[in-house]
């Protein structure tokens, strides 16, 4: 099998796909050692056509495929699709639209909670993924026709089962539970991290204002170290040592080499001069300036046991609808209806998700509703 290794035919391949109303995609990466996922390859197949363009190929221009990943005729669906949109925002800047994860509509459909694109394909069309290339290299070249085999399928059984999945939405008059979910991918702001905001990916593990300003500090700057040399963050300090640093406070090498989670003379370097630099910077913030610590809300007296209760009752909703548990409401959502009732900002009590089970929640936890056990079986029933 050949690779499109030319600019020109690549765009070649994007004109004839972008004929035609969707186009399946999918993306091979490496992100071990950078901090920005290495982009490999890039599978495509439309209705009567399919490929695979090799990005690292010298001299080739994207820009023809990023076009059609911007024409707002062509649906472009994926699978699982996160972490394939993060590639193009960063390398083409720009969010595709419109889309289509067959991997959330999958949920809609019944097919359980992050259902793999293997085992959707198998039950879908019947045919089964050789997974033995799975791990490969894809930097490494030449590929393999096997490997290239592997890479393609993840594009062409994918035009099947998208053409499955819309029909089953469209009959059961579902397709806006998924346009939500798209919207969700859709929007840029889902793939810029704020290096300011980067404290919020870790665990909090301070109890002191002053400690979570530093901590928030040298989030930051981790973050925007981690970006400017292209290395995964831990490569510049691991969390532990973030929140070692936040509590200890060290603000000279001698304090920040007595620190049991940096590396032996790290405290030396460059990177530690300015870590304890950024330090005395977050230590000089005035009190009032000091950020305030996440209040964890007390949960009433009971919210346990209501609870339990909303997970028999959205079980319930998923035997009936048939529909995955966590498109309609996360473990969150049900602690927050439990503690907070109608005040809860969760997604199961907006739009249809509220329609489906939250109205039936709030009954519940407000003795609307009751759980009846008859007949070897649980059901609802409204008082």
């Amino acid at each position: 099998m050949d690779m499109i290794t030319t600019t020109e035919a690549l765009a070649a391949f994007c004109a004839r796909l972008a004929a035609h109303d969707f186009v399946t995609v999918d993306t091979e990466f490496l992100r071990e050692t950078t901090y920005w996922p290495e982009l490999c390859l890039i599978q495509m197949a439309g209705p009567e056509d399919d490929g695979i363009v090799d990005p690292l190929a010298q001299g080739i221009d994207l820009q023809p495929f990023y076009d059609l990943m911007a024409d707002t005729s062509v649906v472009k669906v994926f699978h699982a699709a996160r972490q394939d949109i993060e590639i193009i925002v960063n390398r083409g800047d720009l969010v595709p639209h419109p889309i289509f994860d067959t991997q959330v509509a999958a949920m809609v459909c019944g097919f359980g909670d992050s259902i793999s694109y293997d085992q959707l394909v198998s039950r879908i069309t019947g045919a089964h993924i050789d997974k033995s290339s799975r791990f490969t290299d894809w930097s490494r070249r030449p590929l393999s026709d096997k490997q290239l085999d592997y890479a393609l399928a993840d594009v062409t059984h994918l035009r099947d089962v998208y053409a499955e999945l819309l029909g089953r939405l469209t009959a059961e008059g579902r397709s806006h539970w998924v346009a939500d979910e798209m919207a969700i991918l859709e929007s840029r702001a889902t793939y810029e991290i704020d290096p300011a905001d980067a404290w919020r990916r870790l665990k909090m593990r301070v109890r002191k204002p002053i400690e979570l300003c530093v901590l928030q500090h040298i989030a930051a700057w981790r973050e925007r170290e981690a970006r400017s040399r292209n290395v995964p963050r831990g490569r510049i300090l691991k969390d532990d040592a973030l929140y070692e640093v936040a509590q200890q406070q060290p603000k000279t090498e001698e304090a920040l080499g007595r620190l049991r989670t940096i590396p032996r003379g790290w405290e030396r370097s460059a990177q530690g001069a300015k870590l304890t630099e950024i330090v005395s910077q977050a230590l000089e913030t005035p009190k009032e300036e000091l950020p305030k610590l996440p209040r964890q809300r007390q949960a009433p007296e009971g919210a346990q046991a209501a609870v339990e209760l909303l997970r028999v009752l959205l079980k319930l909703t998923v035997e009936r609808e048939n529909v995955a548990a966590k498109i309609i409401a996360t473990a969150d959502d049900l602690e927050a209806i439990a503690a907070q009732g109608d005040d809860a900002d969760v997604g199961a009590l907006k739009g249809w998700r509220r329609e489906l089970f939250g109205e039936r929640a709030l009954k519940l936890i407000r003795g609307e509703l009751a759980l009846k056990f008859s007949d070897r079986k649980v059901d609802a029933v409204e008082l």
